[in-house]
């Protein structure tokens, strides 16, 4: 009789370690989960690291160089030279149609010399 109350016992015992194995806390499922959710912040992290490099390179270049900073000032921010006139060339359909075929829209900074 105290031999089958052992046994039962160890086996009741058992059962709840396996509960816990596969459904409680660090199970199984948690465990894989919490891999594939590391191995995404992984990329993530790298993703960061070569936007960050990437930025640093253009801080770099702004820190070096004058043309990096024009360049920028031209593009984003429609900046001209002293002396540089802006011409803007409209296409079709943004003006009023002359029924003809007009050249595409250009955008450009034409120096000038104002004397």
């Amino acid at each position: 009789m105290h031999a089958r109350w052992v046994t039962a016992l160890l086996l009741g015992l058992l059962a709840v370690i396996h509960v816990q194995i596969w459904f409680g806390r660090g199970s199984v499922a948690q465990v894989d989960a919490l891999r594939r959710e590391l191995a995404e912040q992984e990329q993530a992290n790298e993703a960061a690291r070569l936007r960050n490099e990437r930025l640093a390179a253009e801080v770099q270049d702004l820190h070096e160089g004058v043309e990096t900073v024009e360049e920028i000032a031209r593009q984003e921010l429609g900046m001209l030279k002293p002396n540089e006139i802006f011409v803007h060339i409209q296409g079709p359909g943004s003006a009023r149609s002359t029924g003809g075929s007009a050249p595409p829209a250009v955008n450009a900074p034409v120096n000038a010399a104002l004397r």
